[in-house]
C-alpha cells in the first residue's frame, strides 16, 4: 500500500481536487480490474478512451482518479488529479508505486523492425550461460531464469511491465533484456523506466497502418534513444541508413556495430551456410549455429552489449557460439526426409527478403525453394503486394495463404498480395486460403533436398480468425505434413 502523493511524484500534475494523503491499494488503467482503494488512470487509447470508464471505475471502488479531463460530476471523497498526458503519467506513477524496479537491475531495450526477438533472446541465453539471474521480455515469451510465462504484446502495458520487472528483482535478476516496439514507445508504455542501454537493429516497412507514415514510425523508434540518460549506452547498426539518426539527440554513450562499414564493433562474414555462420569478430574467428547475414548482425549486437556491460570478450564469443536460434526464427524443423524445412516469423518485406536471401546464399541451384507466405488481416495493406513479389523473386514455387486474417476476409488479403505478382511469375504461384492445406501442398510439391520455407507466424501457436484464436503451430503442421506426404510416397 502506498500514499497517493508519493506515487504522483514527477507526474506533471496540472490540478488536484481532493486529498492526496490517502492510501492507495493499487493502480489500474482498465476499469474492469479496479479494486477497492485503487487509483484509476484514464488513458486515451487508440480504440478506447479510459475517460469513458471513470464512473465504472468509481463504482468498482476506485478512490482516486488521474485524468486529462475532469468528469462533469465530481463525487465526494474522491481525489481527482488532472495531467496533460495520462499515458505518460501512468508510467511514472507505476514506477513510483512498484518502487522503480528498473533501477535495481541493468535494463536493456532492443528496438527495430527485425531482429528484436533474436537479439533479446540471444542476450538472455548468453547471460544465463555466464551464470547470471536474467529476465527476458519478448514477443515470444517472458522469462525469469527458467520460469516462462506467455507474452500478449511485444511490450506489455506499463503497469504489467513494472509488475514483471518487480518479479525479476525479487528473483535476484541482475539483467533484463526486453523488446521495445514502436507502438509501446508511441503509447508511452516504457515511460518511467530507467534503461542501462538501448540497441537499434534496423528499420524497414512495417506498422504503417498504425503510424500513418514512415517518418512517424521512425520518430517512435528514435524516442527511445532521445530519452536515454547520459549514463546509458546507445548501440546502433551503422550499416542501416537510419542507424545514425537514432544517435542524433541522445545524451547516452554513442556506440556502433556493423559488417560493411567501420564501426566500434566490427564483424566479417567468412562462411554462411545451412550449417551456420563463421564470423571474424574482435580479431577472432568463431563458428556460430545461427544462419544468414541477418543473424550475423544479431550476434554482433549481442556481443557488443556484452562488452558494454563489462563482460570478457573471449568468454562472450565462446558462449554465443553454443546458442541456437530463438523459437520461430529461421527455425529448422526436424523431418524424416532429406528436405530442409524452415519456419520463420518474417512478416515484413525486409524480413522475408533477408530470410530468402540467406537461403539463396546456401542453395546449390539443383533444388527447389518452395515458400508458403501470407499477410495478417487488419494490418498494413501496403506491404502485402511487396511480400508476394519478394517471395516470387527468390522462390521456385510460391503458395499464398492465410496468416492471421483477424476480422478481414482472407480472400481479400490474398487479392492484395496477388497485385504484387509480375506476369512472368504467375505460373509458379498458387493461392490456398486454408493454411494447413497450403503447407501440405508445399510438402506434396517438394522432392528430396528441396527447401520449404513457411513464413509469417514463426513461434505463434495459434491462428486468429474473427476474434477467435485457434490452435495452429507452423512447426508442428510442417513436420506432420512432411512426414505424412513423404511417408505416402514411399
Amino acid at each position: 500500500m502506498a500514499v497517493l502523493k508519493d506515487i504522483l511524484y514527477k507526474a506533471s500534475i496540472s490540478a488536484v481536487s481532493g486529498d492526496t494523503s490517502q492510501a492507495v491499494t493499487g493502480i489500474a488503467s482498465d476499469s474492469r480490474e479496479v479494486q477497492k482503494g485503487n487509483l484509476f488512470v484514464a488513458v486515451k487509447g487508440t480504440q478506447v478512451d479510459g475517460h469513458d470508464y471513470v464512473e465504472s471505475a468509481l463504482d468498482s471502488g476506485a478512490t482516486s482518479i488521474v485524468c486529462e479531463e475532469l468528469p462533469q460530476n465530481l463525487r465526494d471523497g474522491v481525489t481527482y488529479i488532472t495531467v496533460d498526458n495520462s499515458a505518460q503519467a501512468i508510467g511514472l506513477i507505476a514506477a513510483n508505486y512498484f518502487g522503480h524496479p528498473s533501477k535495481k537491475m541493468d535494463l536493456i531495450a532492443v528496438t527495430g523492425t527485425n531482429g528484436k526477438t533474436t537479439t533479446a533472446t540471444l542476450l538472455f541465453d548468453l547471460f544465463r550461460s555466464l551464470g547470471y539471474n536474467v529476465g527476458l521480455i519478448s514477443t515470444v515469451n517472458n522469462r525469469i531464469n527458467e520460469y516462462e510465462f506467455s507474452a500478449t504484446h511485444t511490450t506489455p502495458d506499463v503497469i504489467g511491465l513494472n509488475k514483471i520487472l518487480l518479479k525479476m528483482v525479487a528473483q535476484g535478476c541482475s539483467y533484463c533484456f526486453m523488446e521495445a516496439s514502436s507502438h509501446a514507445m508511441d503509447q508511452h508504455r516504457i515511460a518511467g523506466l530507467k534503461f542501462k542501454g538501448a540497441v537499434f537493429t534496423n528499420l524497414s516497412h512495417d506498422h504503417l497502418d498504425y503510424h500513418g507514415s514512415f517518418d512517424h514510425y521512425l520518430s517512435a523508434k528514435k524516442k527511445l534513444f532521445d530519452d536515454l540518460p547520459a549514463q546509458a549506452f546507445a548501440l546502433t547498426n551503422v550499416d542501416d541508413k537510419r542507424g545514425f539518426i537514432m544517435l542524433q539527440n541522445t545524451k547516452a554513450q554513442k556506440v556502433t556495430y556493423g559488417i560493411r562499414r567501420m564501426a566500434d564493433f566490427k564483424g566479417k562474414i567468412l562462411t554462411n551456410s545451412i550449417k551456420g555462420l563463421e564470423l571474424e569478430i574482435d580479431q577472432k574467428v568463431v563458428w556460430f549455429k545461427l544462419i544468414g547475414e541477418f543473424n550475423a548482425y544479431n550476434l554482433l549486437a549481442a556481443f557488443a552489449v556484452g562488452c558494454l556491460l563489462g563482460m570478457e570478450s573471449e568468454e562472450l564469443l565462446t558462449q554465443l557460439s553454443n546458442i541456437g536460434p530463438a523459437p520461430g526464427r529461421f527455425d529448422r524443423v526436424p523431418t524424416k526426409s532429406e528436405i530442409t524445412a524452415i519456419v520463420d516469423y518474417a512478416h515484413t518485406p525486409d524480413a522475408l527478403d533477408k530470410v530468402l536471401s540467406a537461403i539463396k546464399g546456401f542453395r546449390t541451384g539443383q533444388e527447389q525453394v518452395i515458400t508458403v507466405v501470407g499477410c495478417g488481416g487488419n494490418r498494413d495493406r501496403e506491404k502485402r503486394p511487396l511480400m508476394a513479389n519478394i517471395a516470387c523473386k527468390y522462390s521456385d514455387r510460391v503458395i499464398l495463404t492465410s496468416d492471421n486474417p483477424r476480422d478481414e476476409a482472407p480472400e481479400s488479403i490474398l487479392e492484395d498480395m496477388q497485385k504484387g505478382i509480375n506476369a512472368s511469375y504467375l505460373s509458379k504461384v498458387l493461392s490456398i486460403v486454408d493454411r494447413k492445406e497450403a503447407i501440405k501442398t508445399a510438402c506434396s510439391l517438394s522432392a528430396e533436398n528441396d527447401i520449404i520455407l513457411v513464413a509469417g507466424k514463426g513461434h505463434e501457436t495459434y491462428q486468429e480468425v474473427k476474434g477467435v484464436r485457434h490452435d495452429f503451430d507452423d512447426r508442428v503442421i510442417l513436420s506432420e505434413m512432411l512426414d505424412l506426404v513423404k511417408g505416402e510416397d514411399q
